[in-house]
């Protein structure tokens, strides 16, 4: 029976295995995109409740400046 030769089999071996590690490295990264868009969605809720709260504190015109604090053209 005719085989490969060492070198052809190793490189043939060292392709599968580099070709199943970047399989499951895509699996990895999915899995971590998916996580991301979860938290993603959690921080756009958190924000809409927080942007609701302010918005009954202070009023709908109310501009708030994210840095300082300050709050401009307040309705109450």
């Amino acid at each position: 029976m005719e085989k490969l030769t060492k070198k052809e089999l190793e490189t043939l071996q060292g392709l599968q295995r580099e070709f199943a590690d970047a399989k499951l490295t895509l699996g990895e990264l999915e899995v971590q995109k998916m996580q991301v868009f979860q938290k993603v969605d959690l921080l756009r809720k958190a924000f809409a409740e927080q942007e609701k709260q302010l918005v009954e504190k202070y009023g709908e015109k109310a501009v708030i400046n994210i840095k300082t604090g300050e709050i401009n053209g307040e309705d109450k």
